[in-house]
């Protein structure tokens, strides 16, 4: 234990590789906070638009790492991590720039591939990212760095919001007015608020791929680490070595699932709170309780970086996963203000998930962690399909949030949450797993030693 105490999380000599690549994991949420309110953002600037093509934002989001991740794995594979970098701060900051014309031209189609070609340039940067920062020190404190390094996604996840809010939500004309009255604008009245909106859209977007630049310049002139130590396999000899490891493709499901409980206790955080200033007469601004999450999420991610000295990461999985776990029951039983207290406070056990399941799953692997990689990745798709089926839940009564009440007492909104209930317990039972296999493990290295002795 003490010998592991004085590793050091990162290697001294790499320490301006560390910082320069932990920017990027604050760069893919800005991204990600900064799209997830385009969805009613689009609807009330083009009212045309029905629901599900308003969604096609987030489909477009997270089906871009889907199909992106694996091609990105390849690249990586024949090239090098830092090329995988390059090309995914090209493409994002190309998709950033590309906002430009679609507001010129007021088209939700290029909007759309806007979003998409960013997606696309994240998927190279979590591929590639991920992996490397396990590389950049020893393998003994390899989840501990991720972790670390994950710690600032946050960071840029709050920055989005803000964005949004201040420079989007708070700006576009198209909020001062109800669907009624916007019906009554004359089109030309109605033309030039679309124009002014949408332009009002293009500007973060535009100033994030200024920066993506700046960091892309600095990243050019960066030496990074070679990473290979070992002869390349072929690909299919990676895959059959993958799928022969049993905590690699628990750890997919794991992830997607994870994903899945985030996007969920995220997303329907609005409707929650929706439901109890209706229910109790209050009026109580969801995107505050958001932000409120998302500084518990960072500080979980911290406390559980800095526990990670002296818990082995599946264990403190299984106990990060309990918590959640009270929690999402908590929010599921309880009414009123003690309920979305339980809600949010599951964002504190949710912070260790995704960077510690990568770790657990990609540990000891050599050139195979490349392909390996993109599966981590493609499993964010979760995040897309969980979703729908709250959403189906919600819509059990009507079209409220407690037109039905479950065993007589539980709104239809609240008993949702069983899906985040039953992601949770699916991680933690990956922790459980990865704990048993991890201490087997120590076991028998430790007879090999016997037996060499004796």
């Amino acid at each position: 234990m003490n010998q592991f105490k004085k590793i050091p999380i990162v290697s001294k000599e790499l320490v301006f590789q560390f910082i320069i690549i932990t920017i990027l994991f604050a760069l893919w949420g800005i991204a990600n906070e900064l799209t997830a309110p385009m969805v009613s953002t689009f609807k009330k600037v083009m009212p045309e638009l029905s629901n599900l093509q308003a969604s096609f934002v987030q489909m477009a989001f997270y089906f871009g790492y889907f199909f992106m991740a694996f091609p990105a794995a390849l690249f990586i594979r024949k090239y090098s991590y830092k090329s995988g970098i390059i090309l995914g701060l090209i493409l994002y900051a190309t998709g950033a720039f590309l906002f430009y014309p679609a507001a010129h031209y007021q088209n939700y189609t290029f909007f759309l591939i806007s979003l998409w070609v960013i997606t696309c340039g994240l998927a190279f940067l979590e591929t590639t990212s991920n992996p490397l920062i396990l590389f950049l020190g020893n393998n003994e404190t390899a989840t501990q760095r991720l972790n670390l390094a994950q710690a600032f996604n946050p960071i840029g996840a709050i920055t989005g919001l803000v964005l949004a809010q201040q420079l989007v939500i708070g700006s576009i004309k198209s909020n001062s007015y109800t669907p009624e009255t916007f019906k009554a604008l004359s089109s030309g009245e109605l033309a030039s608020i679309r124009e002014h909106d949408l332009n009002i859209i293009s500007i973060p977007y535009i100033g994030l791929g200024i920066f993506v630049l700046a960091i892309l310049i600095i990243i050019i002139f960066t030496k990074m680490p070679k990473t290979v130590h070992e002869e390349k396999m072929s690909i299919s000899e990676s895959f059959k070595k993958l799928l022969a490891n049993k905590n690699y493709k628990n750890g997919v499901i794991a992830q997607a699932f994870y994903v899945g409980a985030q996007i969920l206790c995220w997303t329907f955080m609005y409707q929650y709170v929706d439901n109890i200033n209706h229910t109790f007469g209050l009026h109580i601004t969801a995107t505050n309780y958001n932000i409120g999450a998302m500084l518990l999420f960072l500080s979980g991610r911290w406390i559980g970086t800095a526990m990670m000295k002296n818990i082995n990461p599946s264990k403190m999985l299984i106990y990060f996963g309990i918590g959640g776990m009270i929690c999402v029951s908590g929010a599921i039983l309880l009414q009123g203000m003690p309920g979305l207290i339980s809600l949010i406070s599951v964002s504190i056990f949710m912070s260790i998930m995704f960077p510690t399941i990568y770790g657990i799953a990609l540990k000891d692997m050599g050139d195979e962690a490349k392909i390996g990689s993109s599966g981590l990745v493609m499993a964010i798709v979760g995040g897309a399909l969980m979703p729908l089926l709250q959403a189906s839940i919600l819509d059990w009564g009507g079209p409220g949030f407690s037109d039905l009440k479950i065993f007589g007492f539980i709104p239809e909104v609240n008993f949702s949450f069983i899906l985040p209930l039953i992601c949770l317990a699916v991680v933690t039972l990956y922790g459980y797993s990865t704990y048993k296999s991890s201490k087997k493990s120590v076991i028998e290295k430790a007879n090999v030693i016997v037996d060499a002795v004796f």
